[in-house]
């Protein structure tokens, strides 16, 4: 295990309906074998969930992958959309941050959207109280609107006092 990562999975917004009248989402995120969850928020297209999740970080290659779902209650589960999270551009700022006396709030990295990213808009890496955090925009993909917010940290694991661990 290289680390861990938590993503802290704020808002859903703009979420289409799955039913007739309403939708029940929630976030599930997955990153190979590892599979973590929201709590459902009910009759909501704008939810605000403020759930943190947690995964361990193998393989930094792998990518992340948030996929947003309609509760039903007598059928499976709507899939709404999904996104993909790319964290290399997190773990090359992290790498260049860290030991550094940076203060709060520099922006350590940029990172604009493109075709390997859902980005809605650019994402700024920042050092905040001693760590590096990302807050995102993603678009849904495969369907015709929704975006959800979000925020990662990295937290890597420690090799010695003096360096981290992150291939």
């Amino acid at each position: 295990m290289l680390g861990l990562v938590k993503i802290r999975v704020h808002k859903g917004i703009n979420l289409p309906l799955k039913d007739a009248f309403h939708s029940d989402p929630y976030v599930v995120v997955t990153m190979g074998d590892q599979k973590v969850k929201t709590s459902c928020k009910k009759n909501n297209c704008n939810p605000v969930w403020d759930d943190e999740l947690t995964l361990a970080l193998k393989n930094p290659n792998v990518q992340i992958v948030l996929t947003v779902y309609d509760k039903d209650t007598f059928s499976k589960d709507d899939k709404i959309g999904e996104a993909k999270i790319d964290i290399k551009p997190y773990l090359k700022a992290l790498e260049m941050s860290y030991h550094q006396d940076l203060p709060n709030s520099v922006k350590v990295d940029k990172v604009q959207p493109n075709r390997d990213n859902c980005l809605a808009k650019e994402s700024c890496i920042i050092w905040e109280n001693g760590k590096l955090i990302q807050d995102m925009t993603l678009m849904l993909q495969n369907v015709e609107c929704g975006e959800v917010k979000l925020q990662i940290e990295v937290i890597p694991k420690m090799l010695s006092e003096d360096a981290f661990y992150i291939a």
